[in-house]
């Protein structure tokens, strides 16, 4: 039986994808990620829009899931568009919904 060498390195890994997996789990940050992943880029007004939330939330949930990784934003003009940082991530939850037994 092969053991599993744990390292500070392979901890801080699972460490950040810890993070991640925690600033992606909540129903409007989950939406966003659907939305984002059928419109590779939007901006936070048509986040907030399509979600009918207050402005004020969806950019709490943006900036949680940039500072993890999960999303990147880019500056136009007055505007910033949010997209999928890696695109897999839609992938993975399509997974997770295609779950039987949740």
């Amino acid at each position: 039986m092969e053991t599993l060498e744990i390292t500070e390195q392979s901890i801080q890994k699972l460490e950040k994808v810890a993070g991640r997996l925690r600033a992606i789990a909540h129903p409007v940050r989950l939406a966003i990620i659907e939305m984002l992943s059928l419109t590779p880029k939007m901006s936070v007004t048509e986040i907030y829009l399509k979600l009918d939330i207050e402005q004020a939330a969806a950019s709490h949930h943006l900036n949680i899931m940039k500072n993890k990784g999960v999303l990147e934003a880019k500056r136009d003009g007055k505007k910033i568009y949010y997209s999928l940082q890696n695109t897999i991530l839609s992938d993975i939850i399509t997974c997770i919904n295609q779950c039987k037994d949740c």
